[in-house]
């Protein structure tokens, strides 16, 4: 069965993806057009949705563009093993995913009763335990639609150009299926026909072509802008999923984020590369995990050649808000023949929009685009001083650039189908799976490819929290798991070197649990109990009372205990982490 692979050498910073053909294969890559010279941009992630239906492949690719750059042409290149359906995917169903399994982390507040009136404890108490979410922290370390065009063959315009085997519009994008055996000749030809690339991939894009590989190149459709990129969909045969990233390295940032979805009827882990479970030790909890990127950077460069991911959601599809996706309202035959003043009160009327006096919002992240080309903003007026009143500057609107039906197909391409899709997906496959690692240019030697699994563990980190235990004196105690605590004064402990970064390093099967390779749990252990020991822990407040001369009552007071007291307090309120270790061993 034919399989794609996808090559992703972003120079525009684009992110791509398909199916590998060997367990070490290919990717893709984008170039742009920064001058005479052309030069790298920085790629600074990818982000990539798989669908793995079972007898095909869909690679949802979202290709993000740096802001800062001037970049107006670009070319992006993916080999191939065979020519695959391309379409239009829903940015807002990137949205979603991202939103619905972003990692968040906060803490439970519970407090030792201190009584009222108390003097020489550390803490107040408030009369008892109370208990609230403090806070939550998002750890940002966080389609269908028929291309218009034909296929058939084209020898070029030279004996030495490649063979043109598909060409069509998808979008904002003319994308051309070439085949030929010499990247120079191929490097030629692209840069002859408007596809911009640097020389730097030429090598790897030879080793490609050595193995009989096809070149996919998409490029911004005459007249497009880089406000107009959108998400593209690749459909083919075989179910062995690969993120691109050999020729990333040419323009990739150190520790590039690269996060992958699944879609699928299991969870997903990959292939040929490790997972890695962090160890939440090193977690700043007291900052809500500001420190996330730098622990799970650290945890997956202690796999073999940094080669791994983490899972940082892997369970029912059903967390991702299918909000904005798609809409019984949205109709773009209402578009076919309006009258250019009439947009934006039908574009309101369907819900994709809102303005309120000179403020417009937009429902749909393409919205926008779609009208800067239609209806571009006249020179002198903000975006919403103009949408806002169509019919007050009448006489500015660009007459040229307004096509009813050329609206109305973009609105259905690029908002209506992708999103119908979308929802599709969503109720269509039961299992979210989302992977994330880190890779520097010089990591970037293996595309890793992915496999379900029926047998892994779910894993939700949407509002991962612990338990911060505050005494009337004493350090606070954080307690992470029912197995393990840490105890802190003013600020998180640094561990040192010791302290392993990853809790265990493991392999993937086909089938079973994940097989563990390395596992630091005992050596965590080790070190944090040190560590608590030479922290002043929680203790306990103990109550004396004296009579008072004259009055045969009682006045109390409290004073501070003993650390084998506290101990005992702990454990009677279920955090005595002590006991528990005992009792494991």
């Amino acid at each position: 069965m034919p399989r794609l692979a996808l090559l992703a050498a972003p120079l525009a910073l684009a992110s791509l993806a398909l199916a590998a053909p060997t367990p070490a294969a290919a990717c893709g890559g984008t170039f742009c057009d920064a001058g005479p010279n052309n030069m790298p941009v920085s790629q600074t992630g990818e982000t990539i949705l798989f669908v793995m239906a079972g007898d095909h492949t869909e690679a949802h690719i979202q290709i993000e563009y740096d802001p800062n750059t001037e970049a107006s042409r670009f070319a992006w290149l993916v080999p191939l093993t065979g020519v695959p359906e391309f379409s239009v995917g829903s940015q807002q169903l990137f949205v979603n995913l991202l939103n619905g399994t972003v990692p968040s982390f906060g803490f439970v507040n519970t407090f030792e009763p201190c009584g009222y009136g108390d003097y020489g404890g550390d803490y107040g108490g408030g009369g008892g335990d109370s208990c609230g979410l403090t806070g939550g922290s998002s750890a940002t370390a966080g389609g269908t639609g028929a291309g218009s065009g034909g296929g058939g063959e084209d020898d070029g315009t030279t004996g030495d150009a490649p063979t043109v085997l598909l060409e069509e519009t998808v979008g904002a994008f003319d994308v051309v299926v070439i085949e030929d055996s010499d990247a120079a000749v191929v490097m030629t030809w692209l840069s002859d026909n408007g596809y911009y690339q640097d020389m730097a991939a030429e090598p790897i894009l030879q080793e490609y072509l050595d193995e009989g590989h096809l070149l996919a190149a998409f490029k911004l459709t005459q007249g497009a802008g880089v406000s107009e990129i959108h998400p593209v969909v690749l459909s083919y045969p075989g179910d062995e999923p690969c993120v691109p990233i050999r020729l990333t390295r040419i323009a990739a940032e150190p520790d590039m984020d690269i996060r992958a979805f699944f879609l699928a009827d299991a969870l997903v882990g990959p292939t040929n590369y490790l997972h890695v479970v962090v160890n939440e030790v090193l977690y700043e909890w007291p900052n809500f995990v500001a420190n996330y990127k730098d622990v799970v950077v650290q945890a997956i460069d202690s796999a073999q050649d940094g080669h791994a991911f983490v899972t940082e959601y892997a369970g029912p599809s059903s967390v991702v808000d299918p909000s904005g996706l798609f809409s019984a309202t949205w109709s773009a035959a209402a578009f076919a023949s309006i009258e250019a003043t009439a947009v934006v009160d039908e574009l309101i009327a369907q819900g994709l929009m809102e303005c309120v006096d000179t403020t417009c919002t937009y429902n749909h992240p393409l919205v926008q685009s779609i009208l800067g080309v239609y209806l571009p903003v006249p020179n002198g007026l903000a975006p919403g001083e103009f949408y806002s009143c169509l019919s007050c500057f009448e006489g500015m609107i660009d007459a040229m650039a307004w096509d009813p039906a050329g609206f109305s197909q973009a609105i259905a391409e690029r908002v209506i189908e992708p999103g119908a899709h979308a929802v599709e997906l969503l109720d269509t496959y039961p299992q979210l799976t989302r992977l994330y690692t880190t890779l520097s240019p010089a990591e970037m030697t293996v595309d890793p490819t992915f496999h379900r699994n029926a047998d892994l563990p779910p894993v939700d980190l949407t509002s991962r929290t612990v338990t911060r235990y505050v005494p009337c004196s004493g350090a606070t105690l954080w307690q992470l798991t029912p197995a393990r605590a840490v105890t802190a004064d003013m600020e998180w402990p640094t561990f040192g070197q010791d302290m392993p970064f990853a809790e265990r390093i493991e392999s993937i099967p086909p089938a079973g649990a994940p097989q563990v390779i390395v596992d630091n749990g005992p050596m965590i252990d080790a070190i944090l109990a040190m560590m608590n020991a030479l922290t002043r822990g929680p203790q306990i407040r103990k109550t004396v009372c004296e009579d008072e001369p004259g009055t045969g009552g009682c006045g109390c007071r409290s004073e501070g205990g003993e650390p084998a007291l506290a101990a005992l307090l702990l454990s009677a309120l279920g955090l005595g982490v002590l006991r528990r270790r005992r009792a494991a061993r």
